[in-house]
């Protein structure tokens, strides 16, 4: 019980942060602030996270409790989707993509219906259409 309500802080505290985040003028910040995020709340360089392969991403959430691991991974996924919002192509494309993979593993995976999270997908997938448009 109290490991789940340390959990349920931790999503409240991600959230705000995210938001907050969001909220800053200075790109520079923000991409700091987006650097301890990774650290603080998924647990692992961001630099593993950017440059390993998705199955490995994933793979490396074994290591939460389950009751924890999904949550967890749409985390990442909404840092990788913020993260792609404050960057230029190539990165905002490779960002996006990891979000969607996470996105739709978590879709499929949770037990809580989401439609904020239904949107970033649809979201996604509208950017690549628009990208593969001539």
């Amino acid at each position: 019980m109290i490991q789940q309500d340390y959990f349920m802080r931790l999503l409240r505290e991600f959230a705000e942060a995210l938001h907050l985040l969001l909220n800053k003028k200075d790109h520079d910040r923000q991409m700091e602030e987006m650097e301890a995020m990774y650290n603080r709340y998924i647990g692992n360089s961001s630099e593993f996270f950017h440059t390993a392969p998705v199955d490995d991403v994933m793979a490396s959430f074994d290591r939460f409790h389950e009751d924890e691991r999904i949550s967890r991974m749409e985390m990442l996924a909404d840092l990788y989707y913020t993260e792609a919002g404050l960057t230029t192509p190539p990165s905002r494309g490779i960002l996006l993509e990891r979000a969607l993979a996470l996105y739709v593993h978590v879709d499929a995976n949770s037990r809580t219906y989401s439609l904020t999270r239904l949107n970033k997908i649809s979201r996604i997938k509208q950017e690549y259409a628009r990208r593969a448009m001539p």
